[in-house]
C-alpha cells in the first residue's frame, strides 16, 4: 500500500468539519473586522475577504452581518459562563471568590475591543426592534448554563427551595455586567474583590429569607 498516497485521503475534511471550519474563519475574520472598523462600519464583503472566502460562502453559512455579530456575542457569553462555572466549581471558599475578581478584571480591563462593540451593537439593536428578539435569544443559551451554575451554588448554599436559580441567574448577570461597565469608566470604584462581595451578599440575603420575621412567629 502507497502511504503516501493514502495520507492526503485521511485529513481530507468531511463536509461538516469542512463547513465548520468555513464558519469559524468567518467567525474570526469578523472579529478582526469589526474591531477594526465598529459594526456599522463593517462590511459582509471584508469580512468574506479577510477570511479568505466569497461572499456566497458568507451567505451559505451567516444571514448578514448581522447573524455574524450575534454568533460572536453567543460564543462570547458561553465562554464567560463556562470560565465562571470553572471559578464557582467551589463556590464559598476563598480562591473561588479571588478567580471570579480576576476574571471580571480582565474582562473589564483586556476586552475593551469587545465591549465597545457591543456597545454599538446594543445601540443598533435599540433602533431597529425587528433584532431585538434575535439579540435576546442569543443571550438565552449562555444565561440558561449560568442558571446551572447558580442552581448548583444554590444547593451547596443551602438555600431555601423556593428560591429560583434563573432569576439568581439573572441578578448575577446584571451584576457581572454592570460591575465590568463601571469598571471599564472608574477603575479605582471596581477593585478586584468586589464582585466576589457582592456574590458573598447576595448568597447570604437569599439564606436569610428563609428566617422567619417577628410577623412569622406571631
Amino acid at each position: 500500500m502507497n502511504v503516501e498516497s493514502e495520507e492526503p485521503r485521511r485529513q481530507r475534511l468531511t463536509r461538516a468539519e469542512a463547513k465548520a471550519r468555513t464558519r469559524a474563519l468567518l467567525l474570526d475574520a469578523a472579529a478582526r473586522v469589526f474591531a477594526r472598523k465598529g459594526f456599522t462600519g463593517a462590511s459582509v464583503e471584508e469580512i468574506a475577504e479577510s477570511a479568505g472566502f466569497s461572499i456566497g460562502a458568507l451567505y451559505s453559512n451567516f444571514s448578514g452581518k448581522e447573524a455574524l455579530f450575534l454568533e460572536l456575542l453567543s460564543d462570547r457569553g458561553r465562554d464567560r459562563v463556562a470560565q465562571a462555572a470553572k471559578a464557582l466549581h467551589d463556590v464559598g471558599t476563598e480562591e473561588a471568590v479571588a478567580e471570579l475578581g480576576r476574571l471580571l478584571v480582565d474582562v473589564a480591563d483586556n476586552d475593551t475591543d469587545f465591549a465597545s462593540l457591543q456597545a454599538e451593537f446594543w445601540l443598533y439593536a435599540v433602533r431597529n426592534p425587528h433584532v431585538l428578539e434575535t439579540v435576546a435569544a442569543t443571550t438565552r443559551e449562555p444565561r440558561q448554563a449560568l442558571e446551572g451554575v447558580m442552581r448548583t451554588a444554590l444547593a451547596q448554599r443551602g438555600a431555601p427551595g423556593d428560591v429560583s436559580p434563573q432569576a439568581v441567574a439573572t441578578v448575577v448577570g446584571a451584576l457581572w455586567q454592570g460591575l465590568v461597565r463601571l469598571r471599564r469608566i472608574d477603575p479605582d470604584s471596581v477593585p478586584e474583590e468586589l464582585f466576589g462581595q457582592a456574590l458573598g451578599w447576595l448568597f447570604t440575603g437569599i439564606n436569610a429569607s428563609d428566617t422567619p420575621t417577628p410577623a412569622d412567629t406571631d
